[in-house]
C-alpha cells in the first residue's frame, strides 16, 4: 500500500510524497485533466487489486502542468500504451521493477489504429454485424486527428469512443 505524508517542501510550502512502487508501471507526462481518462481506458476501477496513484495538475517543467498515475503489480500491454497515446501523446511510460526503472520510453502514435476506437457514424461498416474491426488513419500530431478508414468520418472526443 502507497504511504503518503505531508513534508516541508523549499520555502516551506507542503508537498505530498508518495512511496515508490516496487513493480509496476509509471505513466507521466499526461495532459492535465487526462489522468482520469487514463485510468479510464485503461479498465481501472475501485474493483483493481493494486494500489493505483493519480496525481492530478501537478507543476512540470515540460508541460507547465501535468498528471501522472502509478499502477503498481501491472505492465501495460502494446494495445494498452497505443491507446494512451491517442490521448496523451507527449507521455512517457516507466516500468518498474524491484524499486527501479527497468525500461523507460515515450509513447509513439501509430500510424493505424486498429481495433482501439469505436466509429462514431452509426452507418459505418465497422459498426454493423459483419465481423469489421474499425479501422483509423492518424493525421497530425498534435492533437492527433483521426479519420475512420471506411467512412472517412474525423473521430471527435477520441477518449469517449476508445474500446
Amino acid at each position: 500500500m502507497a504511504v503518503r505524508r505531508m513534508e516541508a517542501g523549499p520555502e516551506g510550502t507542503k508537498e505530498l510524497r508518495v512511496t515508490p512502487i516496487k513493480n509496476g508501471t509509471v505513466i507521466d507526462h499526461i495532459p492535465s485533466g487526462m489522468g482520469l481518462k487514463v485510468l479510464k481506458i485503461l479498465d481501472i476501477d475501485e474493483n483493481i487489486g493494486s494500489t493505483v496513484t493519480l496525481l492530478m495538475r501537478s507543476p512540470s517543467k515540460k508541460m507547465s502542468w501535468k498528471d501522472l498515475v502509478k499502477i503498481e503489480d501491472r505492465e501495460l500491454v502494446v494495445r494498452e500504451v497505443n491507446k494512451i497515446a491517442l490521448i496523451a501523446p507527449e507521455a512517457t511510460i516507466a516500468i518498474i521493477r524491484d524499486y527501479s526503472v527497468a525500461e523507460k520510453h515515450l509513447v509513439k502514435l501509430p500510424e493505424t489504429v486498429v481495433g482501439i476506437l469505436k466509429c462514431s457514424n452509426s452507418g459505418c461498416i465497422s459498426n454493423g454485424n459483419d465481423p469489421v474491426e474499425s479501422k483509423f488513419h492518424v493525421e497530425g500530431k498534435r492533437p492527433p486527428v483521426l479519420r475512420c478508414h471506411y467512412c472517412e468520418r474525423e473521430a471527435g472526443d477520441v477518449a469517449a469512443q476508445i474500446v
